[in-house]
């Protein structure tokens, strides 16, 4: 009787524990949908407006981390409140908008909506297949982090340096390697929503959306550099 009686008990915590894992992807996957919204209308807006044209060199630099950092802190501060997703939106409208520039610049090409189109797709194959990687791998990758994240430091400190150099070259190898560093943080960042290893999903969409938009910007900057057509 005593076995049979923890033999439930388990089943129902790995059931319970299911099911968190599922609702925490879900509700990841529906937020980080909702969050493109404003970042397609912070682009709209930057695009229209030329607000973010005066935004070059050290200035934009300044502006661009102080206002994501700034964002970034405020969501692990309220991602536990009803204020989180407010917050997180807000964030991703900025990140729209500091876009801006790139997109006004990329539009200045004679086939300048072909190649946002293709980073678009480009970004959404990513996307799809590290999902699928993530739900099919079944060997614990956490130990992937620490790799990651001096990958990451290394393109940050890269592309504050070319931001005052303006190497084209350096703008090639920075994107190319940002392109393979947050594709495999997307597979990470997944795979940690459906092991359980995050569980609150307003963090989760900010992680996903950061890896989303880093491959999106430097698959736009790559096709810019080596596809654009001028009239």
């Amino acid at each position: 009787m005593s076995d049979l009686r923890t033999l439930n008990t388990t089943d129902w915590g790995h059931g319970a524990d299911l099911a968190s894992r599922n609702r925490v992807l879900r509700n990841t996957y529906w937020l980080l949908a909702l969050s493109l919204l404003p970042t397609v209308l912070g682009a709209w807006l930057g695009v229209a407006t030329g607000i973010t044209r005066s935004l070059s060199g050290g200035l934009g630099l300044v502006v661009f981390m102080a206002g994501a950092f700034g964002f970034m802190f405020a969501i692990e501060k309220t991602k536990n409140s009803a204020a989180g997703v407010p917050v997180l939106l807000g964030f991703t409208f900025f990140m729209g908008l500091m876009l801006s520039r790139m997109i006004a610049m990329v539009l200045g090409f004679k086939n300048g909506s072909d190649l946002i189109m293709t980073a678009f797709a480009g970004t959404a194959g990513v996307f799809f297949v590290m999902a699928s990687l993530a739900s099919t791998i079944k060997r614990d990758i956490s130990g992937m982090s620490k790799w990651l994240f001096v990958g990451a430091l290394a393109i940050m400190i890269g592309g504050i340096i070319n931001v005052f150099v303006g190497s084209t070259v350096g703008m090639m190898v920075i994107s190319v390697m940002a392109i393979g560093i947050f594709s495999a943080y997307m597979l990470y960042d997944l795979k940690q929503i459906i092991d359980g290893g995050e569980t609150n999903y307003i963090s989760a969409t900010l992680a996903l959306y950061l890896d989303i938009f880093n491959v999106f910007q430097s698959l736009l900057a790559l096709l810019g550099i080596m596809g654009g057509e001028r009239d």
